[in-house]
């Protein structure tokens, strides 16, 4: 595949991929700052400046308004690991998205005024996805329990609520000031135009900013888990849950795409073997999901599940862990092997289709160091064999690598 690829002396790097196909380009920023970057004193300060970062300009005081006005539309996410800002635009109207986009990287407002309206903001979505929905919690104790000194034990939206209440505005600006900068971006566009003009409008816009150092603290790392840890809750939820979480390789880890295989022969869709056997067929659970963590660094790989009435957890527990023995000791039969890899390379080709996640791969890929990554994720899953299969589960589902989360409804 034909991706163009520049770097300005100040550190920013460009990755373009053209396609003819639309009318639309999409610039996708990319910052190499999520909550891994925090300290644990101060959290949910990459998530905060996600909001921040809308709040506008001198220049650009709306940022939603000109985009619309102009036909198009932007969004934005946070991470453990990125920061990332996406806009839309017909191809008559794209260089306002780099305008946009430079501005707002040198400019963003972040006075007193506005951090506190974001915090406010912040809260309530806190409040309202974490502490008042039903097994909203799921994800920050799961983290706390896996995790005993890597960032990853915090959740993207902070450790807890007075981190966002009590943060001092100049902790808020100086973690900005840190990471926010272009030595710390990927900007990556697709669209129907020529390279070079890609180009002279990055260097128009974004050539002139100062290179600024990024200033990150060493991240520590995760020491190898030797013990099965558990935890039992009490919430007022409709049913008892189960969670699981196994250690397993980050992005750019050996095991990363075999862990990924996994993930879809136990849970891909209902006719993963989770599903098939224990919901369809035996009737534990109403609702069971495997899935991995996309990190930088190493990861957890996920069970979720929700006990039908009368299952006790022990039952529960038992028949997750006879699914998670067959896969260490019994190689995969290929046809099913097949059926899982016919279905990611189905979904990675609709996926691709959109400007908007291309150029979001294009981004993440260039950020972790291989580029064309962004393509070759279907062979890379292809590659996976029924004996690197079973390797991997002996280690990924080892007992002393697991952490179980016991999630019990109040009684009445």
């Amino acid at each position: 595949m034909d991706v163009s690829r520049f770097k300005l002396d100040n550190g920013l790097r460009l990755v373009f991929f053209r396609d003819e196909s639309t009318e639309m380009v999409h610039v996708n920023l990319l910052y190499g700052v999520g909550a891994k970057n925090e300290e644990y004193s101060h959290t949910g300060l990459a998530h905060l400046l996600e909001h921040l970062m809308f709040e506008g300009t001198e220049k650009f005081p709306s940022f939603d308004e000109p985009l619309e006005e102009a036909g198009g539309d932007s969004n934005a996410y946070t991470n453990n690991d990125v920061t990332d800002y996406f806009i839309s635009l017909p191809r008559r109207n794209a260089e306002l998205a780099f305008c946009m986009e430079s501005d707002r990287m040198r400019n963003a407002t972040l006075d007193d005024e506005k951090i506190n309206v974001q915090r406010q903001v912040v809260m309530e979505e806190f409040k309202q996805h974490h502490l008042n929905k039903p097994y909203g919690d799921v994800s920050m104790l799961m983290r706390k329990l896996a995790f005993k000194k890597h960032p990853y034990r915090w959740s993207t939206i902070g450790r807890k609520l007075s981190h966002i209440s009590d943060v001092p505005a100049e902790v808020v600006r100086d973690f900005h000031r840190r990471h926010y900068v272009p030595e710390n971006a990927v900007l990556a566009v697709v669209g129907n135009l020529p390279f070079e003009q890609i180009k002279e409008w990055t260097v128009k816009w974004f050539a002139d900013i100062p290179a600024t150092k990024c200033q990150k603290h060493e991240i520590p790392q995760e020491p190898r888990q030797r013990r099965q840890r558990r935890a039992t809750v009490y919430r007022n939820v409709p049913n008892d849950a189960l969670y699981m979480a196994f250690h397993m390789d980050g992005f750019n880890g050996a095991d990363y795409y075999p862990c990924d295989v996994i993930s879809d022969i136990l849970a891909n869709g209902y006719s993963g073997r989770l599903s098939e056997r224990l919901v369809k067929k035996k009737k534990l659970f109403t609702r069971i999901d495997a899935f991995i963590s996309n990190t930088d660094h190493d990861g957890l790989f996920w069970i979720y599940s929700r006990l039908a009435d009368g299952v006790t957890y022990e039952q529960a527990e038992a028949a997750i862990r006879n699914e998670l023995e067959e896969l260490q000791q019994k190689e995969v039969p290929r046809a099913e092997l097949e059926k899982v890899r016919n279905r990611f390379e189905s979904e990675q080709i609709f996926s691709n289709l959109s400007g908007v996640n291309f150029a979001e791969k294009l981004a993440l890929a260039e950020w972790y160091g291989d580029v064309t990554r962004a393509w070759r994720e279907t062979e890379m899953y292809r590659a996976v064999t029924p004996a690197d299969i079973k390797r991997v589960a002996k280690e990924l589902f080892r007992q002393g690598n697991s952490s179980v989360l016991l999630y019990k409804k109040t009684k009445k």
